[in-house]
């Protein structure tokens, strides 16, 4: 279970809202578009759909959100040990009805656990959690590296974080070795920057296979998302729809800018290209990271977004590709770098004027 203040900030900032965005109404002009089924093809040969369900949050509704969101056909879905829901993912998937071995399925190892030696006992925990035998993305959840123990967040008398002794390159070493037993077909990392990911296809033998990172029409991140694509290495996009989690908000985590610009559900221009779709900011603003290649991945426990998000894999126009470009702000939402004493994202957009925030 999540402990504390985190519980707390994150459970009651993603309570499911009552008010339900329509669809634009239909007209003469309201393109006909066809919902696709878009999957895109990993360094290790493996196929990732485009289209993913979140599962950070909302803990106890998790189970029940997995199942229907498998039965109304998604079918990738992503998670991490420290969200504390492995195990009603997986209850949820066994509960879908749905083959496991048509679930993509992706979990993260958290960061207490990078030492060397804790990385396949952890990934054992996790196997036992989500009651299968293998998954199909281990990912390292950040480069940084905690002091290794059973507290996922160690701080010392004053509050600060105890780093580890080892480094985020014998970690992707150890998790390297776990592809070899079967219980992990791909591996990838999450929050790195370019330097970061340099580091290990220099000193390693394996290529990430996935980068899961923050991406959204306020933060394209274009040159970086064309220099992962040039080392064969898949984007996964989190926090698809930018500032429309209030949990960011609340950590303090991003500049002041972030919390007042419009979310993505107000965009002015979405709106305008929702309507000659028939489809809303939401779906357009997915369909505009399946458009470029990338997978993404919204989170939602509620039935009618959870189905607006599955109808959100359709082809954009050109033109409006090219339009939503223009909505970049370098806007980042998630930078715990003064909690966590590192310095993430150095070599990347948008990491000015954040703030020492904690949650947990």
């Amino acid at each position: 279970m999540l402990r504390g203040a985190f519980r707390r900030a994150t459970t009651a900032a993603t309570r499911p809202s009552t008010f339900r965005p329509s669809l634009p109404s239909s007209s003469t002009n309201v393109r006909t578009v066809a919902t696709r089924a878009t999957q895109f093809t990993l360094n290790t040969g493996a196929k990732i759909p485009a289209l993913g369900f979140g599962t950070f949050q909302d803990a106890d509704a998790q189970e029940d959100a997995v199942s229907r969101c498998l039965q109304a056909g998604f079918r990738m879905i992503d998670t991490a040990q420290v969200y504390h829901v492995e195990e009603a993912v997986g209850r949820g998937i066994h509960k879908s009805g749905v083959p496991r071995e048509d679930v993509f399925l992706a979990t993260k190892l958290w960061c207490n656990k990078f030492h060397p030696d804790d990385v396949a006992a952890s990934l054992e925990d996790s196997l036992k959690a989500l009651d299968t035998p293998y998954v199909d993305l281990l990912l390292m959840h950040y480069p940084v590296v905690f002091q290794r123990g059973d507290e996922p967040f160690p701080r010392d008398a004053n509050g600060r974080m105890i780093l580890g002794k080892t480094t985020f390159v014998d970690t992707w070493r150890a998790m390297s070795s776990l592809v070899k037993s079967g219980k992990v077909k791909a591996l990838g990392v999450s929050n790195f920057s370019q330097g970061e990911i340099q580091t290990l296809i220099d000193k390693t033998d394996v290529v990430p296979a996935v980068h899961q990172m923050e991406v959204h029409p306020y933060l394209q991140q274009r040159d970086f998302n064309k220099w992962l694509r040039g080392h064969g290495i898949h984007v996964v996009q989190f926090s698809p729809l930018g500032n429309m989690n209030p949990f960011y908000r609340k950590t303090g985590w991003s500049k002041d800018i972030a919390h007042t610009t419009p979310p993505i559900t107000e965009s002015e221009l979405l709106l305008e290209i929702g309507k000659k779709y028939g489809k809303t900011p939401v779906q357009i603003a997915l369909a505009w990271g399946i458009n470029n290649g990338r997978s993404v991945i919204p989170k939602s426990v509620v039935d009618w977004q959870i189905e607006q998000n599955l109808a959100a894999d359709f082809e954009l126009d050109a033109e409006d590709m090219d339009r939503i470009a223009t909505m970049d702000q370098r806007l980042r939402f998630n930078d715990p770098s003064a909690d966590y004493e590192y310095r993430l994202y150095s070599d990347l957009e948008g990491i000015e004027g954040t703030k020492d925030g904690k949650t947990h």
